[in-house]
């Protein structure tokens, strides 16, 4: 019988941690598991970014009454679980805002494209209205614009 010492029982014992965890990835594998292609949002309270175009496929889906389709989208490019997907559906589908966790509002369209002329990038608020409204070129120049006549006279837009 071979003489071990402590660093042959170190050795020994990190063999069979390290078997034992390929053994434990081995079955979740074959049990189906695998990693998302997107990293799942989890945050509870917190929705992932929206993205405008996503909010437009979404509510065309509706349109066309496809729902399902409209669901399964929003969880492949989020990573939501169905309730959430379809609680997202529901509320871009009726129009009504996004819901934001209490902490994390952000500040309304209109202050954000004052803060951006107010840095000289009016094309970016321009750029900004577009994205998160579906506005075309000339309604979204137009916003701006109003935007800056309302600050010019005082009041708010």
């Amino acid at each position: 019988m071979p003489n071990f010492g402590p660093a042959e029982y170190v050795l020994l014992l990190l063999a069979v941690i390290v078997i034992a965890l390929l053994g434990v990835g081995l079955a979740a594998r074959r049990a189906g598991a695998r990693p998302a292609g997107r990293l799942a949002w989890r945050s509870p309270g917190l929705l992932p970014p929206v993205s405008a175009d996503l909010q437009h496929r979404v509510r065309d889906l509706y349109a066309q009454n496809k729902k399902i389709e409209a669901i399964k989208l929003i969880r492949e490019q989020t990573g939501l679980g169905l309730k959430e997907a379809k609680d997202l559906a529901e509320t871009l589908a009726s129009g009504r805002p996004l819901p934001v966790a209490p902490g994390h509002a952000r500040p309304d369209l209109a202050s954000r494209v004052r803060e951006l002329k107010a840095a000289g990038r009016g094309e970016q608020a321009v750029f900004l209205v577009r994205g998160e409204t579906g506005m075309g070129q000339p309604e979204a120049e137009r916003f701006v614009d109003a935007i800056d006549v309302a600050d010019a006279e005082g009041g708010e837009a």
